[in-house]
């Protein structure tokens, strides 16, 4: 794990433009406090993201259900891979409760990748979003969800909860997903998206940049998406968060990220969010209507 005087070196070697406030605040203390109280876990803090001290402050949080353990091992990503604990089936309430008392208009549910269940845990998602609504019915749902193998039978009952956007990140382009992502595929990863627009619910993608790939293999990963009936994009910029990680090849400048926000939206996609330290959930109460 990257050390405290680690972090403090890494970020001042950041481009100004990466650098983001330090977490702090009533409502950041709050948010702490409930997530800790109902044994929750949130992707902000398993996956370290840059965003958390500014949406914390603003109430908000991504919640990550079925643990905080990986049955996968991708090249980029913070969360620990190990054998996850057997499923809480306690959890969707302890959640639903907490988005109520955070008073959330709008919530977004990821979770760990579970390939050790047989539906990859599709039941369990599907349980959490229908006890979110039974407690919650004013608030807007987004899932970021794994790709479930891409079997249907089981993306299929995520679909059935009826979740207000699904979410399905790709990561990055297909050149460098075999080095970037575990056992994801890129085709399957685009399956899932074209299932999850077929269904008529607004499909959403995320990408990193800065692992090595070129300007016209991100406008490429556009194009697909698209073809798949991808509504919404997001484009950041990849952090190495931890040094056994894959490292930083290049810090995309703001004017770049600008490019892709237009190039994507030329291709008519509804919303693009592009910027250095845009994640999955940022600004995601804009997306619920695709």
């Amino acid at each position: 794990m990257i050390t405290m005087t680690e972090l403090k070196a890494e970020r001042e070697r950041l481009p100004r433009w990466m650098k983001s406030p330090l977490p702090k605040g009533e409502s950041y203390l709050k948010v702490k406090r409930l997530i800790a109280d109902h044994h929750l876990n949130t992707i902000c803090t398993s996956g370290n993201c840059p965003n958390k001290g500014e949406c914390w402050n603003a109430g908000t949080a991504s919640f990550m259900i079925l643990g905080d353990k990986c049955t996968r091992n991708c090249r980029f990503c913070y969360v620990q891979n190990d054998v996850p604990e057997p499923v809480d089936w306690f959890e969707p309430l302890r959640l639903a409760k907490t988005i109520q008392t955070l008073g959330l208009k709008h919530c977004v549910i990821t979770s760990v990748t579970r390939d050790d269940l047989a539906d990859g845990g599709a039941e369990f998602w599907a349980t959490t979003i229908r006890k979110i609504k039974e407690l919650n019915p004013e608030t807007t749902i987004e899932t970021l969800i794994p790709d479930l193998n891409a079997q249907p039978e089981h993306l299929q009952k995520v679909i059935d909860a009826a979740p207000d956007v699904i979410s399905h990140n790709m990561e990055t382009v297909r050149r460098l997903t075999p080095k970037v992502r575990s056992t994801a595929r890129y085709d399957r990863s685009l399956q899932v998206i074209s299932m999850i627009s077929a269904a008529g619910i607004v499909s959403k993608s995320g990408i990193m940049v800065g692992l090595g790939e070129t300007e016209s293999e991100v406008l490429q990963t556009m194009d697909d998406l698209r073809s798949a009936g991808c509504k919404v994009l997001t484009i950041g910029q990849y952090l190495q968060p931890d040094s056994n990680l894959l490292p930083v090849q290049e810090y995309i400048t703001p004017e770049t990220f600008e490019k892709y926000r237009t190039e994507g939206m030329k291709r008519g996609f509804s919303y693009v969010e592009s910027s250095p330290l845009v994640r999955s959930s940022y600004h995601a109460e804009r997306h619920v209507k695709g």
